[in-house]
Order: C-alpha cells, then structure tokens, then sequence
C-alpha cells in the first residue's frame, strides 16, 4: 500500500529517475542494438529481476543491514568491478566461432539477462538507492507496516521501470535487428558488448558510495 497523497510526488521522481542515462540503461540499449529487440527485453528483464531482489531485501531490512557497514560496501563494489571487467575480457576474446555462438539470439538472451541480474546486485550504489530512497515515501498515515509500503513503491518502481525499458528497447530494437543481419556488424558485436562492459566496470570502481 502506498499513501495517495505522496503517490504524485513519488511518481515524478520516478520518472524523472528513469530519464537520468545510467548504467542500466547503457547496458539495455547496447544489447538491442547489437542483438536485437529480444536480447534486449531479455536484459530488461534481468534489470528487473535484480530490482525485485534489492526491493525484497529493502522491505525485510537486509539492505539497511549491509549498507551500516562501509567495508561491506566497499568490498561489493571491487567484486561488482571485477566481475564485469571479467566479462569484458571474455566477451572480447570470443573467437569467431564464439561469436557465431553468441550470436543466436535464445543464447545470448539468457546470457544477458543474468549478466543484467549480477551488475545490478553487484552495485553498491543501486543497494543504497532502494535503503535511501524508498523510505522517504513511507507515511504514518496509513495503517500498512513500513517494510509493506517498502513493498510496495519497488514493486511500483519496478513496474514502472520495466514499462520504459521496454519501450526504449522497442525504440531501439529496430536499429539493431536491421543491423543484425549484416555480417560486418556481426562480426563486431561481441566487441562492442565488452567495450559496454568495460565502461560499466570503471564507473562502478570509480563512483562514490553514496546516493
């Protein structure tokens, strides 16, 4: 349950929130573009799926629990940095025979969206954002429990999130499935997937933990 009379104000942070370019949205729009509109929705829904596991762990207390200490912060984010300079590594070694592999979409998706999955849970900022963010909409004027109204604005924000990642990558997607027919645009995908990795890795070793 979420209290109607913070329901607006929450709703325009959110979409505010969802307009702001960040990780998340690099990662889903590279992955339509050098594998289409399937692949792409696959890592939608892997963003989404971490964001139900942060949110459930926002509501029974854990996030808070993890973010009181700043060495468990720290340590997840050189995990989270490491972990994704590993898959650019293996992206960008893929040989070409690899890539033919990669390149299947039904792979590839599965393979997106737990790399999806694991950036998201790896990132120390995104834990912070559900245990600082939330709370500031949790009203004592209803009767709900906060870890229910917590429950409820990730579940909001993750439908909500879900919604425009998909029609970002719908947007997108075309671009991609016209490229993904060409074999000079074939032959570069895996590289461009771990160049996007990469990025993503520096970010998250170099950001703040903090909110």
């Amino acid at each position: 349950m979420i209290d109607p009379t913070l329901l607006p104000v929450y709703l325009t942070a959110v979409v505010a929130l969802l307009l702001i370019p960040g990780p998340d949205m690099l990662l889903i729009i590279s992955a339509s573009l050098s594998y289409g509109k399937r692949v792409g929705l696959a890592a939608s829904l892997g963003n989404a799926t971490s964001g139900l596991i942060l949110t459930l762990l926002a509501a029974t207390g854990v996030s808070a629990m993890i973010t009181m200490s700043p060495m468990a912060l720290t340590v997840l984010k050189y995990v989270g940095a490491a972990y994704l300079i590993k898959m650019s590594i293996d992206t960008w070694r893929a040989s070409p025979t690899d890539s033919e592999a990669l390149a299947h979409r039904q792979k590839m998706g599965r393979h997106l969206y737990k790399r999806a999955v694991m950036t998201n849970l790896l990132n120390p900022k995104a834990l912070l954002f559900f245990v600082l963010f939330l709370p500031q909409f949790i009203s004592q004027q209803i009767q709900a429990s906060s870890g229910i109204q917590l429950l409820s604005l990730g579940l909001l924000l993750n439908i909500l999130g879900l919604a425009f990642n998909v029609l970002l990558v719908v947007i997108v997607g075309r671009l991609g499935n016209a490229l993904f027919t060409r074999p000079s645009v074939q032959k570069y995908q895996h590289k461009l997937m771990a160049i996007v990795f990469a990025i993503l890795a520096i970010w998250l070793f170099l950001q703040q933990n903090g909110v």
